[in-house]
């Protein structure tokens, strides 16, 4: 049965590569939940997200959690929850249905079992009954030799017969791949073209462990055609066991699905973004106070450019003018002053009620609706995230500590109680009429004027500079501002 695998790889000119895609464009993401999401699988996410609806498609999520050890019991529910914040709602999902589930990998396993055991009938896999002992004594002695480390084929090389007999004795195995050797196989990626790779390199890899559950290396490849996924869109991390997969629709004889290997995102100074940093996890970036819609436009900018060279728009612009072929394969970098400017400029230009909603639950103070609306015109270009608003908004809450050496020039005494008697005397308690009166003190007091409002910013706001003075003040209102101005005063 060796032969029928060299023969197979022989006749496909050992070039295997996608053809046309033919019915309609289906995307997937398929996280594991072994984990919290990760800015990553946003991005991978939003990329397979745009690309179908571009196409009038389908956007999939699949659960691939046959990963048990690692499993993380709330972790699917916090991805559906991103996704949810970032509103890229899937078209099928474990949550959202569709005909082509389940969409949870550990209830399928019936499904891997069965496709397992044809690969074992036409000869292109086997049963391997090596101990973890044996397989790691045989790779340690090929790192002591030089070699690469990988499965010496002892099981492959097995008779029927024994196998058979074995399996009978309830001996404990794993299905294997059959890898040909002495060949090249030569894929076809959308981004990177041909590449090529030796067999010999390969390992006969793990379809179902021992537990009965699949590796990624099978469970992807029926998953992908059962669901009839058009394109696989994944990390370039996969890009060493593509031709495994490749091998595999092959011997089941499928058609293939376009393959897009992705770049690996990057630390500013280049390395791999990874968990261990604390900004890779999707609830740093809400605890944060970022918006959305800036995050994703961030995303959309990594490895890709807006055509009329914008780097402000909405998803709906990204979608109608991204294509995968125009993605970069140089790993972009995650550069958070780049989101911080864009999280500004999207606060700046969000409606007030919108941003109001936005600010509620970063508020340490009690706040009502009415008056946290008045401040939203305010704090709009000031504020670069949301949770930036407690310290801007602390001396509405809580009276200032005032620091003497904070005022400037030495009629500050002067001035405030000039300040007092005119605010004690105004009609009306506007912003434009404060700023009126507190204009007419300066002018006709000559205080330098850049000294004069600095002071009442201390006097006031407890610091040389802050909210809008005038604003702020008649927010505050009358008796609190009348209030802090004496307690000011009671430094001199």
């Amino acid at each position: 049965m060796e032969a029928t695998v060299e023969r197979l790889v022989i006749s496909l000119s050992i070039t295997l590569s996608h053809g046309k895609i033919q019915g309609m464009i289906r995307l997937r993401i398929a996280p594991s939940p072994t984990g919290y999401p990760h800015i990553a699988t946003i991005w991978q996410a939003l990329i397979n997200y745009a690309f179908a609806k571009k196409n009038k498609g389908k956007f999939i999520v699949r659960i691939e959690d046959t990963d048990r050890r690692r499993f993380v019991a709330d972790a699917e529910e916090k991805i559906f929850e991103a996704l949810a914040w970032f509103n890229l709602k899937p078209d099928e999902s474990p949550r959202h249905g569709g005909n082509f589930g389940p969409y949870r990998q550990s209830e399928r396993l019936k499904v891997y079992k069965k496709y397992a055991e044809i690969l074992v009938a036409k000869g292109f896999a086997y049963y391997c009954f090596c101990s973890p002992t044996r397989i790691a004594q045989v790779r340690k002695a090929m790192i002591k030799k030089g070699q690469i480390p990988k499965y010496d084929g002892y099981c492959r090389r097995l008779s029927l017969a024994e196998r058979k007999k074995r399996s009978a004795n309830q001996e404990k195995y794993v299905v294997r791949l059959k890898i040909p050797t002495n060949q090249k196989i030569v894929i076809e990626d959308l981004l990177r073209g041909k590449i090529e790779f030796d067999t010999n390199l390969l390992d006969d890899q793990i379809l179902i462990k021992s537990d009965g559950f699949p590796t990624y290396h099978l469970a992807v490849v029926v998953d992908d055609h059962l669901m009839k996924i058009s394109h696989v869109v994944r990390g370039e991390e996969w890009l060493s066991s593509t031709p495994k997969h490749f091998l595999l629709y092959e011997y089941f004889g499928w058609p293939k699905p376009v393959f897009v290997h992705t770049p690996i995102l990057r630390q500013p100074d280049r390395s791999k973004l990874s968990k261990r940093h604390g900004h890779t996890d999707i609830s740093w970036y809400q605890v944060n106070g970022y918006l959305p819609e800036a995050i994703l436009n961030f995303l959309a900018l990594l490895g890709w450019s807006h055509p009329a060279g914008k780097t402000v728009f909405p998803l709906g612009e990204f979608i109608k003018f991204f294509d995968l072929k125009d993605l970069s394969v140089v790993g972009p970098v995650v550069d958070l002053k780049k989101l911080d400017y864009l999280n500004r400029v999207y606060i700046r230009n969000s409606e007030d009620k919108k941003l109001a909603l936005a600010l509620k639950p970063f508020l340490k103070f009690k706040l009502e609706e009415e008056k946290l609306l008045k401040f939203i015109p305010l704090i709009k270009e000031r504020i670069t995230r949301l949770g930036e608003i407690n310290e801007l908004l602390a001396y509405f809450f809580e009276t200032p500590s005032f620091q003497k050496d904070l005022f400037k020039g030495y009629q500050v005494k002067e001035e405030l109680v000039k300040v007092k008697e005119g605010l004690k005397r105004l009609n009306r308690w506007e912003a434009k009429v404060i700023y009126q009166t507190l204009k007419q003190i300066c002018e006709e007091g000559g205080y330098p004027k850049k000294e004069f409002y600095i002071n009442l910013y201390v006097a006031i706001e407890g610091k040389p500079c802050g909210l809008p003075l005038f604003e702020s003040m008649e927010i505050l209102g009358r008796k609190t501002v009348l209030l802090r101005i004496n307690q000011a005063l009671a430094n001199f």
